[in-house]
């Protein structure tokens, strides 16, 4: 777990464009966590997750200070994120504890590789350390969470394939395409990504159904019912093509949310939750094309990747339409300024 520590000087080198971004966006996550694992540790029955929760809000809380601290001796204002306001911890409980648990280690998954992204493009120590102490921190915080859930037999392993015998080597075109309509069978590495893209949105679904049960204003509702339409149609081809070839496909968790109509959570914060995560997945989509040899595998990620990049812009009109949206850092207007001269 961080431990607070003072930040050590950096003798007033200014900070990079990605080192402000990326502490901004952690400040935010870690604000939106905060008012999370609040009431998850409200709602919490089971001693084995609750200290997987107080693990995961002190480590937002520890975060939220030194961002604090550095943002502050630089003179860059400290971003709103999620307050009290945005947290009910006296709703009932919208959400199992088995739902808790499977939350905490795929957040922490996201969060590893975020950590690592952070850590490389990070020149000031003060802010490298930060992130690399922070990786420290979530990779722990994801081993605990990976145990409790295999102790409990709800750990979702990824699919086994036969180990091979031999090394081959690629000698036909065929591997790439499809060949008189036969393709040929997945790669492990795809494989995993199409586990990973069902898992993924099996989250993002039982989530947005969820907060569809509970959200306050009607477009926000309309916003995560259409979510949770895409996210099964995702999982839905995903599944099919590992089925097609005899490999069962990872349960979804709709049956994890309850039946609470009262919202924990602001229509603000699960708008920012939901287009956070349909970010992420955009990405993953980008990566699993990236790694995957099947051209028709390419194409299908490509065309699910624009489907979701199309509706996280509906999330963004939603939010910029109530307020919601807190700009990033951004770069000076040059043509503004120079208008005002005039």
């Amino acid at each position: 777990m961080n431990e607070d520590k003072k930040v050590p000087e950096h003798n007033n080198i200014p900070l990079t464009a990605s080192e402000i971004g990326f502490l901004w966006v952690q400040y935010l996550n870690d604000t939106l966590a905060t008012c999370v694992m609040s009431y998850f540790k409200n709602i919490c029955e089971d001693k084995e997750i609750l200290p997987l929760i107080e693990n995961s809000l002190s480590i937002a809380q520890n975060d939220i200070h030194i961002i604090k601290e550095i943002f502050s001796k630089e003179n860059h204002p400290i971003p709103v994120g999620f307050t009290e306001e945005d947290v009910n911890l006296n709703a009932p409980k919208l959400f199992s504890d088995g739902f808790i648990l499977m939350y905490i280690q795929k957040l922490e998954v996201i969060a590893m590789a975020s950590m690592s992204m952070a850590i490389g493009v990070s020149a000031r120590s003060d802010v490298s350390d930060f992130f690399r102490n922070l990786l420290i921190s979530v990779s722990e915080l994801h081993d605990k969470a990976r145990k409790v859930m295999l102790s409990k037999g709800v750990y979702i392993r990824p699919p086994q394939i036969p180990m091979p015998d031999k090394v081959d080597f690629v000698e036909k075109q065929g591997f790439l395409n499809d060949f008189l309509g036969h393709k040929r069978p997945l790669t492990a590495i795809e494989i995993t990504h199409l586990f990973m893209g069902i898992q993924s949105n099996a989250l993002g679904k039982a989530m947005m159904m969820a907060f569809a049960q509970v959200c306050k204003n009607e477009d926000v509702k309309q916003f995560f019912l259409e979510g949770k339409g895409i996210a099964k149609k995702h999982i839905t081809k995903f599944s099919s093509l590992l089925i097609n070839e005899d490999i069962p496909a990872p349960m979804g968790w709709d049956a994890l949310v309850m039946e609470s109509t009262v919202a924990p959570f602001s229509d603000k914060l699960m708008m920012f939750h939901t287009t956070s995560l349909i970010a992420l997945g955009i990405g993953n989509y980008g990566a699993a094309a990236g790694t995957s040899q099947r051209m028709d595998l390419n194409t299908t990620y490509v065309r699910l990747a624009a489907e979701i990049a199309s509706y996280a812009e509906d999330g963004a009109k939603i939010m910029i339409k109530h307020a919601w949206l807190e700009e990033p850092p951004k770069l000076v207007d040059r043509q503004a300024l120079v208008k005002q001269q005039k």
